[in-house]
């Protein structure tokens, strides 16, 4: 992953799987990536689904932050996330990307795509994303 802003270790998410999120391309469009290994796979030896969802989700969560704030760190709350799984993803790489496909001023619909680094679709996702207002935390409080 190129890019200037890489964030790394923020969350215990991310510290427990491992991933990174690059807030810092041109086309403001979040990436997630992974580097998977046997602590990311299923009965299967495949990705978890699981795993496959936090990565969209957070690629597109990023990419709605960064709609508003060029650090890609204003919190968003997920109210939505729909993910159709395409295909099985082994060890090696996979970037989830983020891109903004609607929305106004209180609501972002947001999609993504997880591929894998040698090209293959591993899953799609769509989803609603909502701008946690400023001096609030996203907590249970606070969700829709």
């Amino acid at each position: 992953m190129s890019g200037g802003a890489i964030i790394e270790d923020e969350t215990g998410a991310q510290r427990m799987v491992g991933y990174t999120l690059d807030v810092g391309q041109p086309d403001r469009r979040a990436r997630c990536r992974l580097v998977l290994d046997e602590r990311h796979t299923n009965r299967h030896g495949v990705l978890h689904g699981g795993i496959a969802g936090m990565l969209l989700d957070s690629a597109a969560g990023a990419t709605a932050s960064l709609t508003v704030d060029d650090s890609g760190r204003q919190p968003f709350l997920t109210v939505s996330l729909n993910i159709d799984f395409v295909g099985p993803a082994r060890k090696g790489g996979v970037t989830a990307t983020g891109r903004v496909v609607g929305g106004g001023r209180s609501l972002l619909f947001v999609a993504a795509d997880l591929v894998h680094d040698d090209g293959t679709l591993i899953a799609t996702a769509s989803g609603v994303f909502k701008r946690v207002p400023t001096g609030t935390k996203s907590s249970p409080e606070n969700t829709p």
